[in-house]
């Protein structure tokens, strides 16, 4: 079953063969790029492109990698249109979204954070800047139309340990779709990491920020060995 209770046939599946509705073909296949054939040769060949279709509606997609846990791992070189991924991100059960980040503009990953969700920041939002740095969440409450700024030389901050995983950002052009994304996003910047991108529950407005991995251990843990 997929996110919107449908069942979902594997197209080179026996069962396909005599469940197959008519056919619906809603998004269109561009050509591949080397980066997106890269991401897929990191995988097992009976891992890649494996094509699906809704049972109930003939709806088809063909997903870049399915592993056998059953995850679909996408991988996005050009912008998306909102339809289209939402429609993609609610035919799948589980699915993770792989961005080129070398192709967003104005994208810089900027300071360490310290953990995002440690408990001593209940009290404190972050702000929406590129210049890391606090407020007080009951000047937000109390409705103050200017909050004190605080960095992270104040008293209240200066203690807390930096992370080596946590990373402030800025993107100055965003392709604003992905803030709306269910599903797990991470970008490829190249290298030997990659960063999913979280997103901090605030009242003043969410804050993205960004969590650095390894891209080795990302790939092995869909591996399967023996």
């Amino acid at each position: 079953m997929n996110n919107r209770g449908e069942k979902i046939i594997d197209i080179g599946s026996t069962e396909a063969s005599l469940n197959l509705p008519q056919l619906r073909f809603p998004e269109k296949y561009y050509k591949e790029s080397i980066w997106h054939r890269n991401w897929k040769k990191a995988f097992p060949l009976d891992y890649r492109e494996k094509s699906f279709c809704c049972q109930t509606t003939g709806e088809l997609h063909r997903a870049d990698v399915f592993t056998p846990c059953g995850t679909v791992i996408e991988f996005q070189n050009s912008p998306i249109s909102l339809t289209e991924m939402k429609s993609r991100e609610g035919f799948y059960s589980k699915m993770i979204w792989i961005l080129n980040g070398k192709k967003f503009k104005g994208f810089k990953i900027l300071k360490n954070l310290p953990d995002p969700e440690n408990p001593s920041l209940d009290g404190y939002e972050f702000r929406n800047s590129d210049h890391l740095s606090m407020v007080r969440k009951a000047a937000i409450l109390n409705g103050d139309a200017a909050p004190k700024v605080l960095n992270f030389q104040h008293p209240e901050l200066k203690g807390l340990s930096m992370t080596s995983n946590f990373y402030h950002f800025c993107w100055k052009q965003p392709h604003a779709v992905w803030f709306c994304a269910k599903a797990p996003i991470i970008v490829d910047l190249g290298g030997h990491f990659l960063y999913r991108m979280r997103i901090r529950k605030q009242i003043s407005g969410d804050y993205p920020y960004l969590e650095m991995i390894s891209r080795k251990t990302f790939i092995e843990g869909f591996l399967c060995f023996g």
